[in-house]
């Protein structure tokens, strides 16, 4: 199957799956951290705060990630180069600061987000898809997919030189060759994970240790699937940087499912009890 990118003119800009799909993704996350805060009868307004804050914090710091991998300054004015790790530290700061901003507990808002986030993380990976661009390695198997425009096309002159892949010999450097399509794997495997949090959201369990099955997940995740990536940053033996950054948060994340187990649950706070109007009249009293 041979896939070309999705994209349009629409008058002076050019529209992209993998942009029109951030944005859903976005909204999707901000939409689920919605219910959930309806559900617990908490202020719905905190979500939003969270999307604006992870959507400027995530792309600040996806291309500061992408910039240290390259080291070209010139990428940060690219269109390219949204690199997901760079980008999930990026926002997982930003939506940090903005609830201590907000005087929100960080296991409050650990815990609110978790699900969210790896539904997010499924339609993010859907663009990368429609866009052509992080595939896997090349594949025989039935649904292994052709990227001939993608970022960079699937030849076997880019398998072999750009990303040091084997391909049999004499084949054309101009042949396009079939791969994993490994961003509809990590979709499958992440849609997987929301629907796992989304039914443990409801469990008697410490307040943030949604968060911590989150990481673990996810980690879990994108550790399998880099083995199967067409990369070029392959540091020791097989293993690659973000499979590096993965054991990270795997380890985090079991560090947090035991760290608050026997702590008492915070409160949420006057923000997430009442919403701005509360905080400012307790701002305006104080002062």
């Amino acid at each position: 199957m041979t896939i070309y990118p999705f994209k349009f003119a629409l008058g002076p800009l050019e529209i992209t799956g993998y942009g029109i799909m951030l944005m859903v993704a976005f909204l999707t996350g901000g939409w689920l951290v919605t219910l959930e805060l309806r559900r617990r009868g908490l202020a719905e307004d905190y979500a939003a705060d969270m999307v604006a804050a992870a959507v400027i914090g995530g792309v600040i710091g996806a291309k500061l990630w992408y910039v240290a991998l390259t080291r070209d300054p010139g990428a940060l004015l690219s269109r390219g180069g949204l690199v997901w790790y760079g980008g999930f530290l990026g926002g997982t700061a930003a939506v940090i600061l903005n609830g201590w901003r907000l005087r929100v507990p960080l296991r409050w808002t650990m815990q609110l987000v978790a699900p969210a986030l790896a539904a997010a993380y499924a339609l993010g990976r859907v663009g990368c898809f429609l866009v052509n661009d992080d595939y896997g390695r090349p594949s025989s198997l039935p649904w292994a997919v052709k990227f001939p425009q993608g970022l960079p096309p699937s030849t076997a002159g880019n398998m072999q030189h750009l990303f040091g892949l084997p391909v049999p010999a004499g084949t054309d450097p101009s042949t396009v060759l079939a791969v994993h399509p490994t961003q509809l794997y990590e979709v499958a495997l992440m849609l997987g994970a929301f629907f796992v949090l989304w039914v443990w959201r409801k469990r008697e369990r410490p307040v943030g240790w949604l968060f911590g099955v989150y990481l673990v997940l996810a980690g879990v995740e994108r550790f399998l699937v880099e083995f199967l990536r067409a990369k070029d940053d392959r540091f020791l033996g097989p293993f690659t940087i973000a499979q590096a950054t993965s054991v990270c948060l795997v380890a985090v994340g079991a560090y947090l499912l035991t760290a608050w187990k026997d702590e008492p649950d915070p409160e949420p706070g006057d923000y997430l009890k009442g919403g701005k109007e509360m905080l400012a009249s307790k701002t305006s009293t104080a002062a």
